[in-house]
């Protein structure tokens, strides 16, 4: 009788996926984006990702190495990070600062709070604010040219002779900016894949992308196009789809990734029409990434038997 009645710890039930099998999942989420960027810049954004990877990689590691921690490379987040860093850096940017940030992004952001799953934000979106910070302004790799500008992401894209690209040439990526943020038809095959996948949910890149579309649509005259124009500039796809949905860094529960969803878009909006900086992706996930532990406090489901009136 007594061999029928076994204790354990909590979690009881596994859904058999490991964090190595999700990171790869994302890594190929993010393979049509890399693609994209590497045909609408140049073979020179094989090489921003290549060194940004590595060096997170190798950060990883030598990290792991000089605390005596088990390796942890193998679970592919290094490499995650790296590839997202990458994605949201200009084609064109110094390879050292490459460098910088990954290292940022891995030791001070992620190994000295104790490794995955104890980083209070993500890496990559912290890293990329830090290096705008740290660098001031960046060049931006344009299609066709190059042109300077505060920031590697504009929220809507100019032209090389002050026009606005069509939404057709937003929606394939035929504009400035970063190398994987440009592109949407690629983000969102990304998109599609995650979800069916069932890594991540609809809640945040829909209620993100949302927001911003609104309230672009009242700034801009109640003008659809132009509100969509803005949803389809800058990175608010990337951010939305695949660094606002950081496991550890957004809440659980589909009405806290609704909450931070709207967050986001409102402070996305409210930078890129008052701040200044033109574009307010990486910030506002940022700072819904500091909100995170309240909003999940706020929307925990209640323990059954608990909270109820005495009798």
């Amino acid at each position: 009788m007594n061999n029928k009645l076994k204790l354990s710890v909590s979690p009881h039930i596994h859904s058999g996926r490991s964090t190595t099998g999700i990171m790869r999942d994302v890594l190929l989420a993010l393979l049509p984006a890399t693609i994209a960027g590497t045909v609408i810049f140049g073979l020179r954004s094989l090489l921003v990702v290549a060194v940004c990877v590595a060096a997170c990689v190798g950060f990883e590691a030598l990290f792991n190495l000089i605390i005596k921690k088990e390796q942890t490379v193998g679970d592919l987040s290094a490499a995650v990070t790296g590839l997202l860093l990458a994605l949201n850096l200009p084609a064109n940017i110094p390879l050292w600062q490459c460098v910088v940030g990954s290292l940022f992004a891995i030791v001070v952001v992620k190994g000295l709070f104790g490794g995955i799953g104890c980083n209070p934000v993500n890496p990559a979106i912290t890293a990329r604010v830090f290096m705008l910070v740290a660098f001031g302004s960046m060049t931006v790799q344009a299609f066709p040219t190059v042109v300077d500008t505060v920031s590697s992401a504009t929220p809507l894209s100019v032209g090389p002779e002050g026009t606005m690209p069509s939404l057709l040439e937003l929606f394939l990526g035929l504009n400035g900016g970063a190398i994987g943020e440009t592109c949407s038809l690629a983000l969102l095959l990304g998109f599609v894949y995650l979800l069916v996948r069932r890594v991540i949910t609809w809640q945040i890149p829909v209620s993100f992308i949302g927001t911003v579309y609104v309230c672009s649509f009242f700034m801009e005259g109640m003008d659809p196009v132009r509100a969509l124009a803005m949803v389809l500039s800058g990175g608010l796809f990337i951010g939305a789809i695949f660094m606002a949905t950081d496991y550890v860094t957004s809440p659980a529960t589909p009405k806290g990734k609704l909450i931070f969803g709207v967050g986001a878009g409102l402070i996305t909006f409210v930078i890129r029409y008052f701040g200044i900086y033109p574009e307010g992706v990486s910030f506002a996930i940022l700072f819904m990434n500091i909100l995170t532990p309240y909003i999940s406090s706020w929307t925990r489901h209640k323990v059954f038997g608990v909270g109820g009136k005495k009798a």
